[in-house]
């Protein structure tokens, strides 16, 4: 990635007020690019957002992306030349209780940002984020890769296998010639984690709240395997797909997945386990034997194209993942200012470790 690219390019994100939306804002002002963001008010509190500040060095504008006159209004007003596309309902146990807001965020608001797209004579390069639930899960131990079937058995995996859909029909449709030259992919990431994630129900916030509280860590699918990650990897994916579909166009302008190496697909027990034996902390593991609705046991992600034809690979191990976790967890932050610092210092430390690989 060469970070030089990004000085002073009009850059939108939407869902810049959420956990992955606030860590690359942070990188993009880093930068130095001309951040606006268009999202719903931050989905937790505490967040990173307000934590570290995002919204100093940034135009911001709290909206719905289903509001689609809204939407339109302010990317004519910013005049973006490069969208990511953060803004979702991302959990799937919320999928299940409230379908509707999931089908109609994931699919009608990503519907009203291409049509704002389409009318838009500034935007030259979209990344529509997904996911790698996208896919239809066989429950193979095998990483599934961007030719496989799309499928999606909760309604939150469903809803980004649309989004899928959605995209590829616009790219055909609409972005195939040289009168619209807008370039647009879909990135399917692995489970990112990292520090200032507070979303319910999601693994890294339940077992640090457990810590906090000094309770039990309550696991409801230990066994299950994910392709676990540091925020930033897919990131920095994501930021190097934009600037090759900013310079080069419709070569990439396809599905791509970004994934860690095969050693940090770990099951949920063994990344709990791994925190408890590395933060001081009286909790213990226990299991919830309730029925709980259904999730895949088994997901991997192959990374073999972002490999050879991105030259895109993972940075940190599950371990320095990990690690840096703990790190965050181990601060006591005293300022806003404070935790965007230790969040750009983490940022300069992955960036110097990618150069030097």
């Amino acid at each position: 990635m060469n970070q030089n690219f990004w000085h002073q390019k009009k850059v939108l994100v939407t869902g810049h007020t959420g956990f992955k939306g606030s860590w690359l804002a942070l990188w993009l002002q880093k930068m130095g690019a001309t951040v606006s963001g268009y999202s719903l008010a931050p989905p937790t509190s505490p967040s990173l957002f307000e934590q570290a500040c995002v919204v100093k060095g940034m135009s911001s504008e709290i909206g719905d992306i289903r509001n689609a006159e809204n939407l339109t209004s302010f990317i004519d007003k910013h005049q973006p030349e490069i969208v990511f596309h953060l803004a979702a309902q991302s959990l799937v146990r919320e999928s299940y209780q409230d379908p509707m807001n999931t089908y109609s965020t994931n699919v009608i608001g990503s519907l009203n940002l291409l049509e704002a797209v389409r009318k838009s004579r500034s935007i030259k390069a979209v990344v529509m984020v997904s996911t790698d639930k996208c896919y239809e899960n066989i429950e193979t131990d095998n990483g599934y890769k961007e030719s496989d079937r799309l499928g999606g058995f909760d309604p939150y995996s469903s809803s980004k296998a649309c989004l899928e859909l959605l995209v590829d029909s616009y790219r055909k449709s609409y972005f195939n010639d040289e009168s619209k030259p807008v370039a647009i992919a879909t990135a399917r990431a692995g489970n990112v984690i990292g520090g200032g994630d507070w979303a319910v129900d999601r693994l890294i916030p339940d077992i640090l709240t457990a810590i906090k509280s000094h309770q039990p860590v309550v696991l409801r699918y230990p066994n299950a395997i994910r392709p676990w990650q540091h925020v930033l990897e897919p990131l920095s994916g994501y930021l190097l797909l934009a600037e090759k579909l900013y310079q080069q166009g419709d070569v990439y302008a396809q599905a791509w997945n970004f994934g860690p190496n095969e050693t940090s697909n770990k099951q949920v027990k063994w990344i709990t386990q791994y925190l408890l034996d590395h933060i001081t902390t009286s909790s213990t593991l226990a299991i919830h034997n309730v029925n709980q609705p259904h999730e895949t046991s088994c997901l991997k992600l192959n990374c073999q194209k972002a490999n050879l034809q991105l030259d895109w690979y993972p940075v940190w191990n599950i371990t320095e993942t990990l690690d840096q976790l703990i790190s965050w967890a181990n601060q006591d932050f005293k300022s806003a200012m404070h935790t965007k610092n230790f969040c750009l210092q983490q940022i300069e430390e992955y960036c110097l470790k990618q150069e030097a690989l």
